[in-house]
C-alpha cells in the first residue's frame, strides 16, 4: 500500500496545471506539496517529460531532501525546496518556473513595481527580485543555498512570506508559494501575468508612476481584509 498516493496525487495535479498554464519550457519548472504532520514533501521528478509524468512519479523527501520513496531522481531544484519548507513553516506548496516575462524581471534584476490594480490585487509591495547570488554560494552547495539567497532578501527588505508570497532570483528565475500546490501555482500564473502587464507598461511609458497607495490598499483589502466583499460565499 502506497502511504503517500494522496500527497503524490495533489504534486501530480499542481504540475500538469503549470504545464497546461503554459508556465514551463519542455521539462523545466517544477511544483512540489508538502504534509507537515509526516514532515515530508512530494516534488516533480527531474526531466520527465509532462505527457508521460504519472502520479507514482512524484518522489517524496524530508526537509533535509533525503529520500523517502521513489524510484526516479528528485528536481534539480529540491533543496531549495527543502530549504523553504523547514524554515518557512506556514507554506504548504512551492512553484518554480521558467516563464519568460518573470525570468526577463529576473534577468534585468529588478523589482517588479505596483503598476496597478491588478498587482495590488495579490500583494501591498513590488515583487521582490533577490541580487544575484554571491560566488562562494554559487561554489557551494547551489539549490541549498537558493533558499538561503531567498530567506536573505525577505530579510533584507523585511517581508513576511505569508503576505508576499513569490520572489525572483537574479538571472535565475521565480519560485512562488503558498497554502498548498494548487495556490503555489496559481501565484506563479499570477507573477507571470503581472510581470507581463509590468514590462507592457514601460513599454508604452517609461515614466510610469505606481499606483497610488489609496489604491493599493483598497484593492488588497476588498480581496484580502477582515471585510473583503470580493467573491461569493458558499454555504455547505
Amino acid at each position: 500500500m502506497n502511504t503517500y498516493k494522496e500527497l503524490q496525487r495533489e504534486c501530480y495535479e499542481a504540475n500538469m496545471q503549470l504545464d497546461a498554464l503554459k508556465l514551463v519550457v519542455y521539462t523545466f519548472g517544477n511544483v512540489s506539496a508538502v504534509d507537515r504532520d509526516k514532515g515530508i514533501f512530494a516534488i516533480k521528478p527531474s526531466g520527465v517529460p509532462y505527457d508521460i509524468l504519472k502520479p507514482e512519479d512524484m518522489v517524496i523527501l524530508d526537509f533535509d531532501a533525503n529520500v523517502i520513496e521513489g524510484r526516479l531522481r528528485p528536481s534539480s531544484d529540491t533543496k531549495t525546496h527543502a530549504y523553504l519548507y523547514k524554515n518557512w513553516e506556514n507554506i504548504g506548496g512551492i512553484s518554480h518556473t521558467h516563464a519568460i516575462y518573470s525570468v526577463a524581471w529576473a534577468q534585468a534584476q529588478m523589482d517588479i513595481p505596483v503598476f496597478g490594480t491588478t498587482h495590488a490585487d495579490h500583494l501591498t509591495t513590488d515583487i521582490p527580485c533577490a541580487p544575484p547570488m554571491r560566488d562562494e554560494l554559487i561554489e557551494g552547495n547551489y539549490e541549498y543555498n537558493t533558499g538561503i539567497q531567498i530567506l536573505e532578501c525577505f530579510k533584507q527588505k523585511q517581508l513576511s512570506p505569508e503576505e508576499v508570497e513569490m520572489v525572483l532570483i537574479g538571472n535565475h528565475g521565480p519560485f512562488t508559494w503558498g497554502k498548498n500546490a494548487e495556490k503555489a501555482v496559481y501565484n506563479s500564473k499570477v507573477l507571470e501575468t503581472i510581470a507581463e502587464m509590468a514590462y507592457l507598461t514601460r513599454q508604452i511609458n517609461p515614466d510610469a508612476e505606481r499606483l497610488k497607495d489609496s489604491l493599493i490598499k483598497k484593492h488588497y483589502e476588498r480581496k484580502h481584509g477582515k471585510n473583503a466583499y470580493y467573491g461569493q460565499e458558499f454555504k455547505h
